[in-house]
């Protein structure tokens, strides 16, 4: 008999990046949380909501959702700090849930709410030890404004569902 699909979850990978409180927007199998350190700004994790530890384990929904979840995140990031590319690690080596660290690219520096971050390995790899945590001031205005320019076909936390 083959294994029981998985049903969409809280995960500790979900609670880790900061669950429920860095919630910028969420799918059935998906959701949207900020970064808490910060290698460029608006750095996020896109995190599946199953308790599995291979990618391949996920239902076949999850993925096809996962393209609505990707252009939600390249539309406010967008709008957000204007990046030049984007790139999504899926590195797996710590927590073992399927997410991908989502890090928009760009030359110099963006801020926001007086929180500043340059790109320090523009145009080669993303420099995450050299990541920046915003204070929480910062954190929430971030998280607002990420949640205000959020297209629709998500919930998105204090702004209704669309799903």
């Amino acid at each position: 008999m083959p294994a029981a699909a998985p049903l969409p979850a809280v995960t500790p990978t979900m609670e880790k990046f900061g669950h429920p409180d860095g919630l910028i927007a969420e799918y059935r199998w998906w959701a949207v949380l900020l970064r808490p350190k910060q290698p460029t700004l608006g750095a996020l994790v896109l995190a599946a909501k199953a308790r599995v530890s291979a990618f391949s384990d996920l239902p076949r929904e999850a993925f096809e959702e996962l393209s609505e979840a990707v252009a939600g995140i390249e539309t406010a990031l967008k709008a957000f700090c204007a990046y030049e590319k984007i790139n999504y690690l899926m590195l797996m080596m710590v927590d073992p849930e399927p997410h991908f660290h989502v890090l928009p690219r760009y030359v110099g520096e963006r801020a926001f709410a007086g929180f500043k971050v340059a790109d320090a390995g523009w145009p080669g790899p993303p420099a995450l030890d050299k990541a920046a945590a915003p204070n929480e001031e910062q954190r929430r205005a971030v998280i607002a404004q990420l949640r205000a320019l959020w297209p629709h076909r998500a919930r998105v936390p204090g702004g209704g569902a669309d799903v």
